[in-house]
């Protein structure tokens, strides 16, 4: 059974890194309604912040495009946060999801964005095509109150 959708917002915003603190409070914000305790909304700050900090860093690198961001809650008290970007896309994905993996040493970068966005959420997809654009989904089940 699907559970129904109770509630869903969108935003866009310029891959600047200013912004990625926007997006962080915004969607923060927007869970709120679910009643998160403190700590279940830092893991969904961190995951968004690490999802956003891609699209910046390696989605866009030296240019400014657009980060689409959408978040649906459910019934169930399930979060689902869509971020995506139309960049430059991600070669090997799996490669991409490795702890230590970075494309961007030479500004030393930890490759341990996938790793914390998956020690933070219940689910986390990956979608991306070279040229088109990244697409990562991230699903949390807040705890019952």
């Amino acid at each position: 059974m699907r559970q129904e959708k109770i509630n869903e917002m969108s935003m866009k915003l310029p891959s600047r890194s200013v912004n990625e603190g926007m997006a962080r409070a915004a969607v923060a914000a927007f869970c709120s309604q679910l009643d998160p305790d403190a700590s279940e909304v830092a893991d969904i700050k961190c995951a968004v912040s690490e999802a956003v900090t891609n699209c910046i860093v390696h989605g866009y690198k030296n240019e400014i495009g657009i980060i689409y961001i959408t978040v649906s809650l459910y019934a169930d008290r399930t979060i689902k946060i869509e971020i995506r970007d139309r960049g430059r896309g991600i070669e090997d994905v799996k490669k991409a999801r490795e702890p230590l993996y970075t494309t961007d040493a030479e500004n030393e970068r930890s490759g341990m964005g996938f790793t914390v966005m998956e020690s933070f959420c219940d689910k986390v997809r990956v979608v991306s095509q070279c040229g088109k654009g990244t697409k990562v989904v991230l699903c949390k089940r807040l705890r019952k109150r």
